[in-house]
C-alpha cells in the first residue's frame, strides 16, 4: 500500500501543482489523493521535495527518441513527437508551472535542464553529428543545429500558446513539416 499511496500522492500533486504552481497546498494534495497529510509526509519531506520529484517527471515527459537512417523521415516523427508533447495542453502547463518556479529551485532547474532539455539536445546532435559525418546533411555544428531546430519546433509556437493565440490555423504536422524542411534546406549537403 505505500507504493500506490506515494503514486496516488504524485498524481494529486502532479494535477494540483499543474493547476496552481507552486501555491498548491500540501491540505489540497493529499485531499486529492485520499490520504492523511501525514502520508504526504511520509514519503515527501517537504513540499519542496515534492514539488522537486514531479517537476524532474514532468520535465522528463518532453524526451523524444530519434531514429532511422532517412534524415527526413526522423526528424519528422521526431518534430512531430516533440512538438506534440511540449506544445500540447500538458507541455504548457507544464512549462507554466515550471518556470516561475526556477529561481527558488536553482540547483534542481539546472538538473532538470541537463537532464530533459540538454539531454534532447546531446541525442539531437549526436543524430545531426552522424548524418552530416555521414553526408546526409552539410558538416556545421551538430549541437548548434540540434539548439536550432528545438528552438524552431517551439520557439514563438510556445509563445502563441502560453498567450492563448494559437496557430492561425495550420495544423501541427503541417507546421512540423515546413520546420523540418527549411531545416533540412540549411543543412543540405
Amino acid at each position: 500500500m505505500p507504493v500506490e499511496n506515494r503514486e496516488r500522492v504524485l498524481r494529486a500533486a502532479t494535477d494540483s501543482f499543474l493547476a496552481h504552481g507552486y501555491a498548491s497546498s500540501v491540505d489540497e494534495i493529499a485531499r486529492r489523493a485520499g490520504v492523511a497529510k501525514q502520508t504526504v509526509y511520509h514519503h515527501f519531506a517537504s513540499k519542496d521535495r515534492l514539488f522537486s520529484e514531479v517537476a524532474r517527471e514532468l520535465a522528463m515527459s518532453v524526451l523524444v527518441e530519434l531514429e532511422g537512417g532517412d534524415v527526413r523521415a526522423a526528424l519528422m516523427r521526431f518534430a512531430v513527437a516533440y512538438r506534440e508533447r511540449a506544445l500540447g495542453p500538458q507541455g504548457i502547463a507544464t512549462f507554466r508551472t515550471l518556470v516561475p518556479a526556477v529561481p527558488r529551485f536553482r540547483s534542481l532547474a539546472k538538473a532538470m535542464y541537463a537532464n530533459t532539455a540538454g539531454e534532447l539536445v546531446l541525442r539531437l546532435a549526436q543524430y545531426l553529428g552522424s548524418a552530416m559525418r555521414d553526408g546526409r546533411l552539410r558538416r556545421d555544428d551538430p549541437q548548434f543545429a540540434a539548439e536550432m531546430l528545438l528552438s524552431m519546433l517551439a520557439g514563438v509556437d510556445r509563445v502563441k500558446r502560453l498567450f492563448g493565440v494559437g496557430n492561425g490555423g495550420e495544423n501541427d504536422a503541417r507546421r512540423a513539416a515546413r520546420i523540418v524542411d527549411s531545416f533540412l534546406r540549411a543543412y543540405a549537403p
